[in-house]
């Protein structure tokens, strides 16, 4: 046995039993990023945001496989309270566990997506250990929403600001309308975004770009965004009812078809863009194994069969 055998046989078993708990943690539904090893006590946080009460989350599940989520405190521009916060976790749960879901449509109520946080929360949290308990419950729960099972754009009516920037960023896509904007406002608050957006909007637009958008350089209107591979569209309307079924029609493209076979590939789409290479090969082969000779194969293989006769 060769000296560099061990060492490699070592690095193998330890690639083996780390790729196995990376992609189960992934593969597993409902599990957060941060728990009690991390110092991090959902209760607690539950209990102060439980103290900061107005507005609501709203789901909506439709027949055709579409929800529609809405911010709704409008008094406010749908600023994120306590209470919004926790009804967040709940609607995500939900989602987790809706089975004929396909697509998602984040939104807004009276047409402007949201300014982010309550500052009657903000200021009520004002230690620095609120603040990153805070940042694990809302990471906790947006990682959550990225993974869910179901495609997901953001429709951006009117402003979407510092928390509600990072909102728009935990969706798949991104569709504004024209007088629409994405500002990231954290530096003008003196902190940085704690949601997970300067995470995921490196990976949406490049790292150079995020500095410029982060840093209030490049200010994000419709036109900019779509410029810079922000967003997809910019929507015709900017009507509240006509932007939202504009919105529904643009999604029905990637959802047609049945929700066992969407799901799954978002799923693998997931674990692609989390896992390492070795690790995003074994779930898709694991995924395909519950879509395989499953009804929509078997229907599309016998659809196929007659017109190859």
């Amino acid at each position: 046995m060769g000296a560099g055998f061990l060492p490699e046989m070592a690095k193998s078993l330890l690639m083996t039993s780390s790729l196995s708990s990376r992609t189960k943690l992934l593969q597993l539904t409902g599990v957060s990023l941060y728990n009690t090893s991390h110092g991090f006590h959902e209760e607690e946080v539950k209990k102060k945001l439980q103290q900061f009460p107005g507005g609501s989350v709203d789901l909506q599940k439709g027949d055709n496989g579409i929800g529609i989520l809405t911010l709704n405190n409008p008094s406010k521009m749908n600023a994120f309270s306590g209470v919004m916060m926790l009804q967040l976790l709940e609607k995500v749960i939900e989602l987790e566990n809706w089975t004929e879901g396909k697509g998602l449509i984040v939104r807004g109520a009276k047409n402007t997506f949201s300014s982010g946080s309550d500052l009657n929360a903000v200021k009520a949290l004002g230690t620095s250990e609120d603040g990153v308990a805070l940042s694990m419950f809302m990471q906790n729960t947006l990682t959550r929403f990225t993974r869910l099972p179901l495609i997901s754009v953001a429709l951006v009516q009117g402003r979407a600001l510092g928390g509600g920037a990072e909102f728009t960023t935990a969706c798949d896509f991104r569709l504004m309308t024209a007088e629409s904007e994405i500002r990231f406002v954290h530096k003008e608050m003196g902190i940085i975004p704690s949601w997970g957006g300067a995470s995921r909007l490196v990976e949406i637009i490049g790292s150079r770009q995020a500095l410029k958008v982060l840093s209030g350089a490049l200010k994000l209107d419709s036109k900019k965004a779509l410029n810079i591979g922000m967003v997809e569209e910019i929507l015709q309307s900017s009507d509240e009812t006509k932007s939202l079924e504009e919105a529904q029609e643009w999604l029905m493209q990637f959802i047609n078809g049945p929700p066992e076979v969407i799901r799954a590939m978002k799923k693998s789409v997931c674990s692609g863009k989390e896992l390492y290479l070795e690790e995003a090969l074994q779930n898709e082969r694991d995924l395909l194994g519950t879509v395989w000779g499953g009804p929509a194969n078997l229907e599309a293989i016998a659809r196929k069969g007659k017109f190859n006769k």
